[in-house]
């Protein structure tokens, strides 16, 4: 299934033009809407995995047409809509919003520097073992889709599927997103940097010997 999300590599996008590294943000509204959807994420209705599946289920004609931040909140009015938090008439303005019982979640402003510096570590114990070793080759199942849900969230790109590689680095045990944005379960399992040269994924690479390094999940490789 093709994704519109799913952009690595793909041919016809134009040339990558990096920034300056001091612009955060191009536009007054932008730290807001960082900001709003760090908030609504501390309420605790989803996790980081149910929102970047949310912002990839946007349609085809908004994500093409929706800058960097758009996407951020075209993805949270979804998330807000499906979890119950507000209606879409509330999201619309067209009732009058009254205060939720959520909101002795909110963040008062002295809990920000601190939430912000614990981040979400998605390391985890797990009883599921790792089969591969720093240097072992591997390759990448040939399916780039989430095998446990059709259309689902998946953290392999379509680009690295079926292609050989080799283990640069064990993780240890971390949240399986396939499962996570689902509700599925966490289901943690071993992840691994994953190093591919540029020939084992591109026909003509411009650099043949360049390398790109992926974290991939156990159970998107098997031994080559």
């Amino acid at each position: 299934m093709s994704r519109v999300h799913d952009m690595g590599g793909r041919f016809g996008d134009g040339a990558v033009i990096p920034e300056a590294e001091d612009v955060i943000f191009h536009a007054d509204w932008h730290p807001r809407a960082l900001a709003l959807t760090l908030a609504a994420g501390s309420l605790g209705k989803w996790n980081i995995d149910v929102s970047r599946h949310a912002r990839e289920c946007l349609s085809p004609q908004d994500y093409t047409a929706f800058s960097y931040y758009e996407k951020w909140m075209g993805g949270l009015a979804a998330l807000l809509v499906d979890s119950g938090v507000l209606s879409r008439d509330e999201l619309a303005g067209k009732t009058e919003a009254e205060i939720s019982d959520l909101a002795l979640k909110k963040l008062t402003a002295d809990q920000v520097a601190g939430v912000l510096a614990r981040g979400g570590p998605a390391d985890r114990d797990s009883a599921v073992a790792p089969i591969f070793a720093v240097g072992d080759a591997v390759i990448t199942r040939r399916i780039a889709e989430n095998v446990l849900v059709e259309g689902g969230h998946t953290r392999l790109p379509s680009y690295a599927a079926g292609v050989q590689g080799r283990i640069l680095r064990y993780h240890g045990t971390h949240v399986l997103p396939d499962s996570n944005a689902h509700g599925l379960g966490e289901a943690p399992e071993p992840l691994y940097a994953v190093v591919f040269p540029a020939f084992e994924l591109w026909q003509h690479p411009e650099h043949p010997r360049d390398e790109v390094v992926l974290d991939l999940w156990q159970s998107y490789l098997a031994a080559a």
